[in-house]
């Protein structure tokens, strides 16, 4: 498959494009902001390693979302 420049694609392509950017950025910025204020009793494993997996595409912080953060009961029942 050939590479297209951005001026040789349709519009919407480019839309598709833009559009698919800005959730990957909208999540991956939500994720980031939810772990940076978690408290380390308050996410399953490292938040080092989360870092870094909420950075690989659209599956990263949908996993984090999903797997690394612990449920609220489970925080109140710990304390």
């Amino acid at each position: 498959m050939a590479h297209k420049r951005w001026s040789e694609l349709s519009r919407p392509a480019r839309w598709t494009l833009v559009a698919t950017s800005a959730v990957q950025i909208t999540l991956a910025a939500g994720a980031w902001w939810d772990l940076a204020r978690r408290p380390v009793t308050a996410v399953r494993g490292s938040k080092r390693a989360w870092a870094f997996v909420i950075a690989i595409n659209v599956v990263g912080p949908l996993a984090y979302l999903r797997f690394g953060r612990k449920p609220v009961q489970q925080l109140s029942e710990s304390e």
